[in-house]
């Protein structure tokens, strides 16, 4: 806040790993796809703790979405965007030098 009490409002300027030249292995793509499904699982199960349901069409006033459904139910186009946010996580994940290996 200044001194006249007025609210000084900064311009945010998002800084991401440099992730552009990260590919995800192969070997990775069956983590990526689990990944995606439950981070549809925890947006879901957040948007129904706060009281939404499942509606044909999105209604923010009610409280209805149509992508409250299974992971296996969404169109892809909506889980093409919970992988693509997964693959970021995985490819900031390598790019800080990680390694990422299954044990069982």
């Amino acid at each position: 806040m200044s001194r006249s009490g007025e609210i000084i409002i900064k311009t945010y300027k998002p800084h991401s790993l440099d992730i552009s030249n990260v590919e995800i292995p192969p070997s990775l793509s069956p983590l990526l796809e689990k990944l995606a499904e439950n981070a549809h699982e925890v947006w879901a199960a957040q948007r129904i703790a706060d009281g939404w349901t499942y509606g044909a069409k999105r209604d923010d006033g009610d409280k209805k979405h149509p992508c409250l459904v299974p992971y296996d139910q969404l169109p892809e186009s909506e889980k093409e965007y919970d992988r693509k946010t997964s693959a970021e996580s995985l490819k900031a994940i390598l790019t800080m030098g990680y390694r990422i290996e299954k044990i069982r």
